[in-house]
């Protein structure tokens, strides 16, 4: 009778046990499909992916009439070789650099037009080819040589990311302090003009400032700030660390990023319109992008605290993966604009790959 009860319990026990594990199945291999995403292999993979679909997939207008776009891109290119070594983004880096003649744009003061010089400025930095170079010093030179205040050639947030980090290289690259001192001159000037104090986020321009929008908001813009937070990072990477204002980079780099955090979508990435979700209530991944790079930086370089941030960029990271097709294009990037405006999951831009490869570019890194 003992052994009859006793194989009866064990029978009983032995599909509880099956049941439970049944249960839990699924949710175990849900966490660790998450877990997977923030691993080495995953990450190199995954910005493979999204390179090759922009890749072969060009934006035409980029060619010429939006070259900030493509430069944009290739930031992230050069930043993946960086990271993963892969010799094919050196090569196509290469080969857009040669194929411009190491030129940048038509607009000899425009920030934009300045941007490849980024590109250019890294590759010299490993090949030490001086034709790589001559076309972006003698073109800040001579801006440099009839200077003007930020606020008017750096008039528009987006100017951050575009022309400060070739300033900062052209340092690395020369040796010259004159680029760190025109640099740091311009980005505060333009600080104080589209800064705001209350919000500690960045107006777009100056026809934002203490404006609201239709439902009673500041509008700022989440991809403006993003590449403000990105150009931030980008002119810390090659500031020299005994630089006066450097404290004062970091300083706005932690500002800016317990700012932004507290607005994440419960999706882990963010609406165009920071401060009014509702304004266009759709994800938004070239400014995520941008904000994850940045903050993930920050964390690798103990700027920013491990505990409070690696959360936030842990979320975006899984945001931004759940905006890339199987196929590798990159979707929810909002179209080229100054404001937070309409898009949909099919919107890409190649500056939206580029946020891509400079967010993976640090997530690889994190430990």
């Amino acid at each position: 009778m003992f052994l009859l009860q006793f194989s009866y319990w064990r029978a009983v026990l032995v599909a509880a046990l099956m049941l439970i594990s049944l249960t839990l199945m699924p949710s175990q291999a849900h966490a660790q499909r998450k877990e997977d995403i923030y691993s080495r292999r995953y990450i190199a993979s995954i910005m493979d992916r999204v390179y090759d679909w922009q890749i072969t997939n060009p934006v035409e207008i980029n060619q010429k009439n939006s070259l900030w776009a493509r430069a944009a891109f290739y930031t992230g290119i050069m930043a993946a070789y960086s990271t993963t070594h892969q010799e094919k983004y050196f090569q196509q880096a290469m080969k857009w650099a040669e194929g411009r003649e190491w030129k940048l744009g038509e607009r000899p003061r425009h920030a934009d037009d300045q941007s490849p010089g980024q590109t250019y400025l890294e590759l010299y930095l490993l090949k030490k080819d001086p034709v790589m170079i001559a076309n972006t010093k003698s073109t800040l030179d001579a801006m440099m040589s009839d200077p003007k205040p930020g606020r008017e050639d750096w008039w528009w947030c987006d100017a951050l990311f575009m022309a400060p980090p070739v300033l900062a290289r052209l340092n690395a690259a020369t040796g010259d302090k004159k680029y760190i001192d025109y640099l740091n001159t311009m980005w505060w000037d333009t600080t104080d003009f589209l800064f705001d104090q209350e919000a500690k986020l960045y107006y777009r321009d100056k026809n934002y400032i203490g404006k609201l929008n239709s439902n009673g908001k500041k509008t700022f813009w989440a991809r403006g700030n993003g590449w403000v937070m990105a150009g931030t990072v980008r002119v810390l990477q090659y500031l020299p660390r005994n630089n006066k204002y450097r404290n004062r980079y970091i300083t706005l780099l932690r500002t800016m990023a317990a700012s932004v955090s507290r607005l994440q979508g419960e999706d882990g990435l963010w609406r165009p319109s920071l401060l009014d979700p509702q304004e266009v209530p759709v994800p938004e991944t070239s400014g995520s992008g941008f904000f994850c790079y940045a903050i993930a930086w920050g964390i690798n370089h103990g700027y920013l605290d491990r505990l409070t941030y690696l959360p936030v960029v842990k979320k975006a990271w899984q945001g931004l993966v759940g905006a890339v097709r199987a196929d590798g294009k990159l979707g929810y990037v909002q179209p080229i604009g100054a404001s937070p405006a309409k898009l949909s999951a099919e919107d890409n831009q190649e500056y939206g790959s580029g946020a891509f490869l400079l967010a993976g570019s640090e997530m690889y890194k994190l430990k």
